[in-house]
């Protein structure tokens, strides 16, 4: 039996130096889990339009395509700014997205304790809190046509249609239930029925699965504006919440914020099962490249490795070694290691990019 094939692209600005602290993980992995993966890399954004004219070329779409999973470190720096939107470092991603199918975003927020006070919020508000929003993410306002910019009479109008069938509601809700199942077993499905025909459509077909595939799965529905409210006001009431494109790029940014840094969040982009059973994935921290920094050794590489946790346990089925994972990252934390981005309390430890990967190997090796 073959082992399991990851592609890794590390992309720009500190992309690479995170994903170089993942790598070592990966190893240790092989060499100490008995756990070995067949690793090909490949350029991704910037670099690779560096390198070859195109943000990613279709040798490393196929590959995408081939491999179990894919890992991701970030794109983009402001040298680019000035290319044709065709060629911007994004479109790269937004391809891997699009053509990989990657149609069920998964966005968790966790907030570890030793982080909490982090946060914006107080902390009995934000300790402990651990909830998923699963953004649909290849339909929707970002995708529907018509689209574009028109001239009007003596004006310009611009044009964005929101858009959904049927099938792309029920692929997604399905994916949010089914991680309910996993989690705490409720799902709260949110949109603007109040104002949206999409948002009716959304909301009937929601239900409809809920009733007939998922009736030991508790389901709720909430206005997308009123939960962004309810997000700040007491998040841990929810667990899984499930909405459109639009609404969950919003909604997981706030959410993201709750912790206390952006530079700690994971994501997964999952879509259809693949001929061995595991979906089509893609896994990536939720930071951008950070240009101001790379090269300096100050980027926090967990978000990075938690995308590689969220592999363990989506891709790979080995959720007992994605814990063993997002243990020693709490452990480090505990300890008060803290990168750049995470320094303001008293008693901190200040680490580099690859000191915290020797902190997150140590506390591994721990756990043996």
């Amino acid at each position: 039996m073959s082992n399991p094939s990851l592609l890794i692209l590390a992309g720009d600005g500190i992309g690479p130096e995170v994903m170089a602290e993942v790598r070592r993980i990966i190893d240790w992995y092989g060499e100490k889990r008995d756990m070995p993966f067949d690793v090909s890399e490949g350029l991704v954004g910037g670099c690779s339009y560096d390198a070859h004219g195109t943000p990613l070329t279709d040798e490393t779409m196929a590959r995408a395509q081939e491999v179990d999973a894919v890992l991701l470190g970030a794109v983009g720096g402001p040298q680019y700014d000035d290319l044709d939107f065709s060629v911007k470092p994004e479109r790269g991603l937004l391809r891997l997205r699009k053509e990989m199918d990657l149609y069920a975003n998964l966005r968790p927020a966790q907030c570890f304790d030793a982080l909490a006070d982090f946060s914006s919020l107080k902390r009995d508000v934000v300790a402990g809190l651990d909830i998923m929003i699963v953004r649909e993410l290849t339909s929707g306002i970002y995708f529907g046509e018509p689209r574009g910019i028109i001239q009007e009479g003596n004006e310009r109008v611009g044009i964005n249609t929101q858009r959904y069938t049927e099938s792309e509601i029920e692929r997604v809700a399905r994916s949010a239930f089914e991680l309910a199942r996993r989690r705490g077993n409720k799902v709260c499905s949110m949109e603007k029925a109040n104002v949206m025909e999409s948002g009716v459509l959304w909301r009937e077909v929601v239900q409809r699965i809920g009733d007939t595939e998922y009736p030991d799965v508790e389901l709720s529905h909430m206005y997308a504006d009123a939960g962004a409210m309810q997000l700040c006001r007491w998040p841990k009431q929810f667990d899984v919440i499930v909405t459109d494109n639009l609404f969950g790029d919003l909604l997981s940014d706030a959410a993201a914020m709750l912790t206390g840094s952006l530079g700690m969040l994971p994501s997964a982009s999952l879509g259809a099962p693949m001929d061995n059973g595991r979906p089509k994935a893609l896994y990536e921290p939720v930071h951008g490249s950070a240009p101001d920094i790379a090269g300096q050794g100050k980027a926090n590489p967990i978000a990075c490795v938690l995308s590689f946790a969220m592999a363990l346990r989506y891709s790979f089925d080995k959720g007992a070694e994605a814990d063993r994972l997002e243990q020693a990252v709490e452990k480090v934390l505990a300890d008060g290691l803290r990168t750049a981005d995470l320094l303001g309390e008293e008693g901190a430890t200040p680490v580099s990019t690859s000191g915290m990967g020797d902190a997150i190997l140590a506390a591994l090796e721990a756990s043996l």
